[in-house]
Parts: C-alpha cells; sequence; structure tokens
C-alpha cells in the first residue's frame, strides 16, 4: 500500500515539472520573439525626412543671397579702409560722410544728376533688400505670423496694439489711485507726420495696399490721442519722419528800424551765379521796386524780370503786399543793389 502512494506521488512530482518546464520554454519563446521584433524597428525610427525640391530650391536661393550680403560687405569695408588710408585718416573712425566727401575729392564729376555720380554706399543701400529665409528643412514657418502672408505688417499692429493695451491698463491703475495724465507732456506732432507708405515698405520688405496704410494711419493716430501717449513717445517716435529740417536750423533775422520809423530787412550777397546783391524790404511802404535807383527796366533782359516778378508774387501770396492795415496801396518797398562779377 505505502509502495502504491509513493507511486502516486512520484508521478503527480513529474507532471509538475514537466508542465514547469514548458511554461519556462514558453516565456523564453516570447522573449526572444520580441526582442527581435525590437531590433528590426530600431532602423524605421531613424528614417530621414525628404526634402521637396521647391523647398530645396527656396532654402537654397536665401543660402545664396546671405552669402553674396556677406561677400559684399566684406568688400565694402576693405574698399572703405583703402580709402582711409588714401586720404590719411583713421578707418575705425571713417564715417559715411567722410567716404562721400572722398569719393568726391578723389573722382571730381560735373554731371547733373546725383545719382550718376561716383559713389560708395553699404551694400544695404545698394541691393534691395530682401527676406531671410521663412522655413526650415521640414517646411515649418520662422513667424508666428505667416499665415497672415504679411506677417511683419500685422506683427508691427500687434505691437502697436499691445502698447496701447499697456496705456490701457496704466489708466486704470492711476485712475483707482486718483491719478490723472499730465498735460504739459501731451505729445506734440507739430512738423513731423508718420512715415510714408514707400518708406514702411521698405522697411517691412513688404508690399502693402492702400487700405493697410490707412490702417496703420489710423491705429498711430488712436495711439497718439490717449492721454498717456507720452509713455511710449520713444516707440511713436519710430514711426515718425521730420518736416522741416532745413527751415528749423535757419535763423530768422529780426526786422531793423529806419530813421522814418518804417521797419526793414537787408539781406546782403544774395548769389546768382556770377551776380551779387543786396536785397532791402521795408514795411510798410508803396510797393515800388527799386534796382539801382531804378524800376524793373533796368533789366533789358525778359528772364530777370521774371525772376524778381516771381519774388514779388510770393509776397503776393503770402499776404505781405495786401494788409488792409498798411499804408497805401501796398506794404512793403523793395530796393535792389545789384552789380555783375
Amino acid at each position: 500500500m505505502s509502495l502504491r502512494v509513493f507511486t502516486l506521488n512520484l508521478i503527480k512530482a513529474n507532471k509538475n515539472v514537466f508542465q514547469n518546464n514548458q511554461w519556462i520554454n514558453g516565456a523564453l519563446f516570447r522573449t526572444d520573439r520580441f526582442a527581435s521584433t525590437e531590433v528590426n524597428a530600431a532602423p524605421l525610427a531613424v528614417k530621414t525626412q525628404k526634402i521637396s525640391k521647391a523647398m530645396k530650391a527656396y532654402l537654397e536661393r536665401a543660402h545664396e543671397h546671405d552669402q553674396f550680403m556677406k561677400t559684399q560687405q566684406l568688400e565694402y569695408q576693405i574698399g572703405k579702409r583703402h580709402l582711409a588710408n588714401m586720404m590719411g585718416e583713421d578707418a575705425e573712425t571713417f564715417t559715411q560722410e567722410d567716404i562721400n566727401n572722398a569719393i568726391e575729392y578723389l573722382f571730381p564729376s560735373g554731371l547733373y544728376e546725383k545719382k550718376a555720380r561716383p559713389s560708395m554706399r553699404p551694400p544695404e543701400e545698394v541691393f534691395p533688400a530682401r527676406k531671410a529665409a521663412e522655413f526650415d528643412e521640414t517646411g515649418r514657418p520662422f513667424h508666428s505670423f505667416f499665415y497672415t502672408e504679411k506677417p511683419n505688417f500685422f506683427k508691427m499692429l500687434y505691437d502697436i496694439v499691445e502698447e496701447l493695451n499697456k496705456l490701457y491698463d496704466l489708466e486704470e491703475r492711476l485712475l483707482c489711485r486718483g491719478q490723472k495724465a499730465d498735460p504739459n507732456q501731451k505729445i506734440d506732432l507739430t512738423g513731423v507726420a508718420w512715415i510714408s507708405k514707400d518708406q514702411l515698405e521698405l522697411r517691412l520688405v513688404e508690399r502693402l495696399a492702400d487700405i493697410e496704410y490707412d490702417n496703420f494711419v489710423n491705429v498711430m493716430n488712436r495711439l497718439i490721442a490717449h492721454p498717456f501717449s507720452y509713455k511710449c513717445k520713444a516707440f511713436i517716435d519710430e514711426h515718425t519722419r521730420p518736416l522741416m529740417t532745413q527751415s528749423a536750423q535757419v535763423e530768422i533775422p529780426k526786422p531793423q528800424i529806419d530813421a522814418d520809423g518804417r521797419q526793414y530787412i537787408t539781406t546782403y550777397e544774395c548769389l546768382r551765379k556770377t551776380a551779387r546783391g543786396d536785397v532791402t524790404v521795408r514795411v510798410p511802404g508803396t510797393g515800388k521796386v527799386s534796382i539801382n535807383s531804378q524800376d524793373i527796366t533796368y533789366f533789358e533782359d525778359i528772364q530777370p524780370r521774371e525772376q524778381v516778378s516771381v519774388g514779388i508774387f510770393s509776397l503776393l501770396f503770402y499776404g505781405i503786399m495786401s494788409d488792409p492795415s498798411s499804408i497805401g496801396p501796398a506794404s512793403c518797398d523793395s530796393i535792389f543793389k545789384y552789380f555783375q562779377e
């Protein structure tokens, strides 16, 4: 009986060992299969991405233009140093104005058209500006406003609105404190204007429609109308241009009083080719024109008479010779002292 029990236990033990061996072999087989699958998938993960021919040509053109501008800039710097050595100046402090003066001295020209005269300017001014590459190798654009087709223009409008929102927030905070904008610091646009459409296109390197430029002017006027616009004066000055640069530097002479109590101004050494003349204008007067103690018939040719008439017409245009408060039919006398060199 005991032998029979021992035999049954031995058979059960062998059966358990056989089942364990089968489970271990199956696990090893599955592990080997998965490992082989991972090894086969590795080369697919490093598969290179293909670039279209249009994208490749676009990137090559952008790269060629960048290399061309770098070469031109290098040649300009070399020419600038040679020119500074010829003029005996320091190349590090040799400015563009010095370059223009040196070119005018070394290559004198009597051509009437200034654009036809010899010049040496930076390549950025000679060659039209072009946009840099706007995509990477995968075709992804660099600019976040690329979908607008004019990213630089709409980015500028976005910046203007950002400045306007900052002023709104500032106004709200100061009003909560009971403070108001200083009216003495209001920005005065006298003598300046917004940059023109052509200048804006050159700055943005984008073609703009008239309605788009009008939108730019409107949003800038809205910004300048804010009571706290002086807080962003530097930003506003970037989009303005001066109107009167030369007239602001002209010093207007003050009138003098003669023995009869009339005001007069005398301008000496008025130049006209080889002619020189002194002009005296008196207010109030009779409107007479005296040229070396003679009338306008002092000039025999019609052209000098017309030039004097143009000067008198300018006085009429500005209302100087039609002032009702003046004495006599006209309000000034013009006395010319004319001589030929």
